[in-house]
């Protein structure tokens, strides 16, 4: 009888405290405990998210420097300064911090470089859509990176896709041409800020499938690819800034030494180079698919905020276009996630890749 008690007590302990999967150390992990850590860390992907964009937006929409090139190389130059410090970090504490260790070659900086021309038209045009249509309807002006996904892979990689997939794309369209019409209602579409984010998004999917033809080079490590991609983007961000004449625009800035605004540059640099960091944490901690889906309630986050921020006044059409673009983001992944389990992938780093598409432009230091 104390048999059958100590083992129905085992039992129930199991389902209330964990399965009994243990840590390296030896010390069991909890139910509570796992809950909490991945609850930790999808606030921390949200906050640092957020925060990249609002800071972003605060940055490019400053009158006095009009120099969107100038703000994303200076964020760029932060990422690889970041880069060496946590390989001396690594170095320093290898129990703590996870970094490999770099250096430049010059071979290896040339492989990269196409994907480098792809990786600051993605982030410059992103940030120019940002400057341009503001965070409020910057989840619209940004939404047809799944659908340049579909159209690129299919032209390029001649992948097809599913029924399903392509009516998820279909939703997302619509969401994004009635979010343009709402905008247009209300007085404040931008033309440019609409090209800008459509060009960003074709550039965000011609990056995924640059990246998994680079990855190879960098021996599939992201982090190198992210130290050689910004070093690339900074050498490429130099004759850029002096042909748009944002050289000039820097010289004549009345606050060039203000603390307080390279304060807030540095800021974005770090937080730029964070999301990266963020990202593959809340992906190791939970899944593809669960990264995506918590991606698009931050989208959906952002937005309110922006709005509430902003004490801006929305109509109904507004935010059924945003719903309509989050909702069918949400079922694109759902649907890809479904294929992708019942059709064996010979190549599951691209499948992982594929599926994080839509949150690829959170950073410029990713």
């Amino acid at each position: 009888m104390n048999r059958i008690h100590m083992k129905r007590f085992s039992i129930l302990k199991m389902a209330l405290w964990g399965s009994g999967e243990s840590e390296p150390g030896g010390r069991e992990e909890t139910y509570l405990y796992q809950a909490l850590r991945i609850a930790a860390v999808v606030a921390l992907y949200w906050f640092i998210s957020i925060t990249l964009v609002f800071l972003n937006n605060f940055l490019l929409d400053n009158k006095e420097l009009d120099a969107p090139l100038f703000v994303t190389f200076f964020q760029c130059s932060v990422s690889v300064v970041l880069c060496c410090f946590m390989q001396v970090l690594a170095k320093l504490c290898p129990w703590l911090i996870d970094f490999p260790p770099v250096r430049f070659d010059l071979k290896t900086a040339r492989e990269v470089l196409p994907l480098s021309v792809v990786f600051i038209s993605m982030i410059t045009f992103n940030n120019l859509c940002l400057k341009h249509v503001g965070v409020a309807f910057y989840t619209v002006g940004r939404s047809l990176t799944t659908v340049f996904n579909v159209l690129l892979s299919y032209v390029i990689l001649k992948q097809t896709t599913s029924l399903q997939a392509v009516i998820c794309c279909g939703v997302i369209l619509g969401g994004f041409w009635l979010g343009v019409d709402q905008e247009g209602v209300a007085g404040s579409l931008s033309l440019s800020g609409i090209f800008f984010g459509v060009v960003a998004s074709a550039c965000v999917s011609l990056n995924a499938i640059y990246t998994k033809k680079v990855m190879p080079c960098v021996d599939g490590n992201i982090w190198k690819l992210s130290y050689y991609n910004n070093i690339n983007a900074c050498i490429l961000f130099l004759p850029l800034m002096l042909v748009f004449g944002e050289f000039g625009r820097i010289y004549s800035f009345t606050r060039i030494f203000d603390t307080g605004f390279w304060g807030m540059m540095i800021l974005g640099g770090v937080f730029g180079f964070g999301i990266g960091y963020v990202t593959g944490l809340q992906i190791k901690f939970t899944s593809p698919l669960t990264h995506n889906v918590s991606g698009t309630a931050k989208a959906c986050a952002q937005t309110v905020i922006a709005v509430v921020y902003y004490s801006s006044t929305k109509s109904m059409l507004w935010w059924t276009s945003n719903m309509m673009v989050l909702g069918g983001s949400s079922a694109y992944t759902i649907v890809k996630s479904r294929e992708m389990k019942s059709t064996p992938q010979k190549e599951p780093q691209d499948s992982t890749k594929e599926k994080l598409l839509p949150e690829e432009d959170d950073g410029v230091g990713v």
